[in-house]
């Protein structure tokens, strides 16, 4: 909570009614420096702020700050205590004899081995299979010798031609042709993943979607078979460094899946797009396609950000004063008060008192034009006694840790302490730019 300020609705808020109500914040080095002008410069730099924030908030506060309960070694030794202890007491209350001084594990080893014995295993201590019944005498068969030779015979020989059949055919996918007499003619085998084909027009349609699963089967088979052969054909030192290659890859991919969300995602597109002129002009650029649609969509959205933040804010304030139904967390329950302060101060208290002295030091004596502007200033005050942000609400409802907690955060943040706190900070951002001067 101390890490991760709101940086989107309040102070965005803040900074445009400011730029229109107090005076003094033009800067003297832009000519002809107005309101709108302020206004557009703030925007900017909180939405810096809001990148660099939402970057370390949905990457380290999503994955270790506010990680969910079983990615802990704690938490997840602690169930399995609790359930292994469950099944122990659970076992023991099935096994408990119904006559003291019986136990019932013991009555059935020495039935077991009873039946053993009966059964005159002799099979030198190896646990195989064990007949249930008597072995059928030779008499009962109708079948001689003679004629079982033949049938095995033929059996082979049609056995070798349906492998000859089912590799013409692709594979062994397709059994041979039923026309074939006597034994050799086996029913078709269904596939029990393949769905039934039903007549007419409709069959058409899941004919055509059978073959294409299957060609992209075959497909996908004969490309590990030719990468299979490309990798045997090459020699001993480039076959490590393609298996160094493909590890490095793998460890890649498997951070790139684990690690991004939608929001760093939608952030890395950003990055790549501002970096890359030929996208912005793509993007950006007056009268093309994209900008009349993507663009345009996009901006559209961005307009109505605040008002649906403030809603959000104002469901989660009114899920806190709800009554909660189901059990709540032992751990909330027996350190939430104590989370809630230390939220609080953590948030809206120490990096005021920290960084107001060392913000007011650098705006005085560090020679860099950007700190001669009072908006700018006024941003990095606002910044460092915001709110919490209510993307950790989300955060916190996705991971399933302290939701009660976060509810009654949000509630004191943004009702109780607010109004002090904001004043405090812009009397203290509009002292700090005076003695700049």
């Amino acid at each position: 909570m101390g890490v991760f300020g709101n940086s989107n609705s309040l102070p965005i808020s803040l900074v445009i009614s400011l730029s229109a109500t107090l005076k003094g914040l033009h800067w003297d080095k832009i000519p002809g420096d107005n309101d709108d002008e302020v206004a557009a410069r703030g925007i900017l730099y909180l939405m810096i702020f809001q990148q660099l924030g939402q970057l370390v908030r949905w990457s380290w506060g999503y994955h270790v700050l506010l990680a969910s309960k079983d990615k802990y070694e704690e938490y997840n030794q602690e169930t399995a205590e609790e359930g292994r202890y469950a099944g122990e007491s659970h076992h023991s209350e099935e096994t408990e004899g119904l006559i003291e001084g019986v136990d019932i594990m013991d009555e059935m080893d020495e039935e077991e081995r009873a039946l053993r014995s009966r059964s005159g295993t002799q099979s030198s201590g190896s646990e195989g299979y064990e007949p249930a019944g008597r072995t059928p005498v030779a008499g009962s068969s109708r079948a001689t010798p003679h004629d079982s030779e033949d049938e095995s015979s033929s059996i082979n020989k049609g056995n070798g031609k349906i492998y000859q059949d089912g590799l013409k055919n692709g594979l062994g996918n397709d059994l041979p042709d039923p026309s074939v007499d006597g034994i050799l003619s086996f029913p078709r085998i269904r596939n029990s993943d393949e769905p039934e084909i039903p007549p007419g027009i409709q069959g058409y349609k899941v004919k055509t979607k059978l073959y294409l699963n299957r060609t992209k089967t075959r497909t996908g088979n004969w490309l590990v078979h030719l990468r299979h052969r490309t990798y045997e054909a090459l020699p001993a030192p480039l076959q490590k460094t393609a298996d160094a290659a493909q590890r490095g890859w793998t460890k890649v991919y498997n951070f790139l899946w684990d690690f991004m969300n939608p929001p760093l995602w939608a952030m890395l597109i950003a990055i790549i797009v501002a970096s890359v002129p030929d996208l912005q002009r793509l993007f950006f650029q007056e009268g093309s396609f994209i900008k009349n649609s993507v663009t345009s969509a996009v901006s559209q959205s961005a307009g109505v950000a605040v008002p649906l933040i403030l809603v959000v804010l104002g469901a989660n304030l009114a899920r806190n004063t709800q009554k909660r139904e189901g059990e709540a967390d032992p751990e909330e329950a027996k350190i939430g008060t104590k989370l809630l302060v230390a939220s609080l101060v953590s948030r809206m208290l120490l990096p005021t008192l920290i960084m107001a002295p060392i913000l007011a030091l650098i705006a005085k004596y560090v020679p860099v034009s950007i700190l001669d502007d009072p908006i700018f200033v006024i941003v990095c005050f606002l910044l460092t006694g915001a709110p919490s942000a209510l993307q950790l609400a989300q955060i916190c409802q996705i991971n399933g840790v302290f939701e009660n907690v976060m509810g009654k955060i949000l509630f004191q943040s943004y009702v109780i302490w607010i109004l002090p706190s904001t004043l405090i900070l812009v009397m203290c951002a509009l002292e700090v730019v005076e003695w700049a001067k």
